[in-house]
């Protein structure tokens, strides 16, 4: 079986990767879900490659599974783990070269993002909360929980180097 490899997004914990553990756990699969140093003012992208190849320690069969802002570091660990498959999930996937805070810039995100409020029907220039923008489609008692016990600060660190 596969030992998978669960990277989640920026400025969170990797609680949200529970109920997928568990159905992976119940399939006969293994299951590594770092916590990356997100709020550790001092840490960039190699440190989280550094985090998530520390907890992979000598396993194989991995399949890695890159989550949102986990993009930035998934290539990383593919680099330095021999990994058999890279999914990226959502994913910010740089261009090479690119540092995590060129990437909103470079891919339009910003005119993306507001063609697609302006579809929703929401009013142009107004920050949704995590409830209405990230977990509409997560069950309300998950959603709350998440919310209140596993979004953490995310220092800038990271989104400064390719």
């Amino acid at each position: 079986m596969a030992t998978y490899v669960l990277i989640h997004a920026a400025a969170v914990d990797s609680w949200y990767w529970g109920p997928l553990s568990a159905d992976l756990r119940d399939r006969g699969h293994d299951v590594v879900a770092p916590d990356l140093p997100c709020d550790d003012e001092s840490a960039g992208l190699v440190e989280y490659a550094d985090t998530v190849v520390e907890a992979i320690g000598g396993r194989t069969d991995l399949v890695v599974v890159a989550h949102s802002f986990g993009g930035f570091t998934g290539p990383l660990v593919c680099d330095r783990v021999p990994a058999d498959l890279l999914v990226m999930l959502q994913a910010q996937i740089p261009a090479p070269g690119e540092s995590p805070g060129e990437w909103w810039g470079n891919t339009g995100y910003g005119a993306a993002r507001e063609e697609a409020d302006r579809r929703r029907g929401v009013a142009g220039g107004t920050e949704e909360d995590t409830f209405s923008l990230v977990l509409h489609d997560t069950p309300a008692d998950l959603a709350t929980e998440f919310v209140a016990a596993h979004q953490r600060h995310q220092a800038p660190t990271p989104f400064g180097k390719p």
